[in-house]
């Protein structure tokens, strides 16, 4: 790639400036115009951007190319799932080589040879450009099947109802309704959830399955903007939940899963902050909450009784230190995933004494979690095993006699030997001196003399931590020498719930400041230095490697951000735009002058600098509901016109996408390919 393009992509002229004043306070917004997505002129922009970018990325073709048989030669196109049993049958998913999506399979489970398709993805996607299935659901006699559909990545979907005894779909066509759809217990109903304008779920619907929806009944209308609604059911099938919640708060409503119409009942009245999920057992509910219990604790109540505190008693209590994330409920058991020193575990309580083990491992850096895992009747708990060096792992643990037995690994065709790799765990101290944690992996042979590139990831928002998991992909980095690592900053949720709540809201910039701090401490113990050093994030992460550049932008050589959410202080002054009013539990509200500052001074979109800024890839989706479009796009145009240096700035719109990228495996691959040799050749790995 050459440093200077023959034809660079010239700054953007300012044009219809848009003024703003809060809080006494006037700013201008030179490219606010490019929100205006039906002009053809903001179209044009985008493309031509996106021809720049072509243009300046063609010297990589052949590397991109190589990549890409890579990261296919990795993949078994022909495979399928481990088999999960409900009833009378068991579900698998499986896929084929050559065709983009899965395909959902079952067969009776006497007669497990005998399998049928239920929904071919392959032929639902056929002359679309994007789609995706928000949810599959199975009704109870195993007669129907209702999912949901998005052909545009705007995440507004349809629900359809096939009758797999005939495998045509019905007369249902509702859209503008959320991913989820759940059964009830009858057979005859369904419920689904109505976006409002922002494409918020709020207004839930039950529907007779074959009549019209516009008979549907409406069973829950949610009025505040600051909650989203979505469906469950309890494990046993005895009780349809209406989940409720904003980032901080939550409430369960809960009606009989035979009767759908009844008024839903309350578990427990919403109070600010305090966030809890309910599965049923034996006339009572658990509920894990955190109600006075930052790190939650799990309870049971008497169904009857759940809206009276003293009834609740403690099943397990709360832990400063191990977070209690989520569970899973039988007949005689009971499993709950733990965080504890930034690592996922999984324990198991025998019901009927209240005793727990742990499951060990031996590995010290990995990740467990619960599989799939729909019988309340069964003993064997289904997990997931994981590590940075160890392929995705698909276990059946006995609970009663503590067996383990592995039922699938993932296999890589073009060979993998996990003894050539090593993962590791690292802190380092932030500025304040609180120790953060890195996970790292690299070759064994991969010198520690600062010489190696390092591609450093990061997220650090909603408490969500990107745990140290296998990627068949990443091979491709670590075989040329690349160390990689994965910051988990202040605002994931690696250290529990104080460590969310140490990285959100006033103290937001403790996240920024712990990637810094990890990226000194990287350097300073040897895996690599500035110029080897490149970083990566996406949404809220990509937020986070807007506020490192401005910060410290000679501390980093390249950088890709990926539906970067960076024009933070002028989307949570629009509350008509989607989540932004969810969002002030996160950020706060900057129409209170105290919340307004504090944003200001970090927002990446407002602090670009006349500065030298490393070379920057940022990628965005037209049709993203979550981060409009125009925010990278208007980062872009400000950087291409403040910034020092001539490094590479490339902006590049997916204009048939949204938040999640391509939805085809391949055509996944194919966008991650790029992105990585943007990162290889600006280190200077050229193949």
């Amino acid at each position: 790639m050459p440093d200077s393009p023959s034809e660079p992509r010239a700054p953007l002229a300012p044009r219809h400036p848009q003024r703003i004043v809060a809080h006494g306070e006037t700013r201008v917004d030179d490219y606010f115009w490019l929100r205006d997505r039906d002009s053809e002129a903001v179209l044009d922009y985008l493309r031509a951007e996106n021809a720049y970018t072509e243009t300046c990325m063609q010297s990589t073709d052949g590397l991109q190319q190589t990549l890409y048989r890579e990261f296919r030669g990795r993949i078994k196109e022909d495979d399928e799932s481990v088999p999960v049993r409900i009833d009378d049958f068991w579900y698998h998913t499986r896929t084929e080589a050559d065709r983009e999506y899965p395909v959902f399979c079952r067969a009776p489970a006497a007669e497990p040879s005998a399998i049928e398709v239920i929904l071919d993805i392959n032929k639902l996607a056929e002359g679309h450009d994007f789609y995706d299935v928000g949810g599959v659901a199975v009704s109870p006699d195993h007669r129907y099947l209702a999912y949901t559909e998005d052909t545009e990545g705007s995440e507004r979907f349809t629900l359809r109802v096939r009758d797999l005894s005939t495998g045509e779909d019905g007369p249902e066509a509702i859209g503008n309704v959320s991913g989820g759809v759940e059964w009830a217990e009858d057979g005859r109903h369904l419920l689904y959830v109505v976006l409002d304008e922002a494409r918020r779920p709020y207004r839930v619907f039950v529907h007779e399955r074959g009549g019209p929806a516009a008979a549907d009944r409406e069973i829950h209308n949610e009025a505040d903007d600051a909650f989203f609604v979505g469906l469950g059911k309890t494990k046993d099938r005895r009780y349809l939940l209406i989940e409720i919640g904003s980032n901080v708060t939550s409430e369960a409503r809960y009606m009989p899963a035979l009767r759908p119409t009844e008024p839903p009942a309350i578990v427990r009245p919403r109070a600010h902050g305090v966030e809890y999920g309910v599965e049923h057992h034996s006339g009572s509910f658990f509920i894990l909450h955190n109600a006075g219990a930052e790190n939650f604790q799990l309870d049971r109540v008497p169904v009857e009784r759940c809206t009276e505190d003293a009834a609740w008693r403690t099943y397990v209590p709360h832990d400063e230190t191990v977070k209690l994330e989520d569970l899973e409920v039988f007949r005689g058991h009971l499993a709950l995933v733990v965080r504890e020193e930034a690592t996922r575990r999984i324990r198991v309580y025998d019901l009927d004494d209240g005793r727990y083990h742990e499951l060990p491992f031996e590995e010290t850096v990995y990740t467990a979690g619960l599989g799939d895992n729909p019988e309340f009747e069964s003993s064997t708990l289904r997990i997931g095993y994981t590590s940075l060096v160890t392929p995705d792992c698909v276990y059946d643990y006995d609970m009663a006699a503590r067996r383990l037995t592995l039922r699938k690994q993932r296999e890589i065709p073009s060979g993998y030997d996990a003894g050539l790799y090593v993962g590791e765990r690292h802190w380092f101290n932030a500025p304040d001196g609180t120790a953060v944690p890195v996970s790292l992996v690299r070759r064994h042979d991969t010198p520690v003399d600062g010489s190696a590139p390092c591609l450093l990831f990061g997220y650090g928002a909603y408490g969500i931590t990107v745990d140290p998991t296998f990627s068949a992909n990443r091979v491709s980095l670590l075989d040329r020498g690349l160390v990689y690592a994965i910051a988990h900053v202040r605002g994931g949720g690696a250290l529990g719930e104080g460590w969310k709540n140490a990285g959100k809201l006033e103290r937001k910039p403790n996240t920024f400041s712990d990637f810094i701090a990890c990226a000194e401490g990287l350097i300073e113990s040897g895996y690599t230095r500035p110029e080897r050093l490149a970083i990566m994030g996406g949404s809220a992460g990509g937020m986070l490697i807007g506020a490192v550049l401005n910060q410290r932008p000679e501390l980093f050589q390249v950088a890709v951000a990926q539906v970067p959410f960076v024009d933070v202080l002028n989307t949570m002054e629009d509350p008509s735009l989607p989540l932004t009013v969810i969002e002030y539990d996160e950020w706060g509200n900057p129409r209170e002058r105290g919340w307004y500052e504090l944003i200001r001074d970090y927002a990446p979109y407002e602090n670009v600098r006349p500065q030298r800024y490393p070379h920057l890839l940022v990628v965005a989706g037209l049709n993203d509901p979550r981060v409009q479009y125009w925010e990278p796009a208007k980062w872009v145009a400000r950087l291409r016109r403040t910034k020092t240096d001539d490094n590479l700035l490339l902006l590049r719109t997916h204009m048939d996408s949204g938040h999640m990228g391509a939805s085809g495996r391949f055509r996944a691959l194919r966008e991650l390919a790029f992105d990585m040799a943007f990162v290889l050749d600006r280190l200077g790995i050229t193949e």
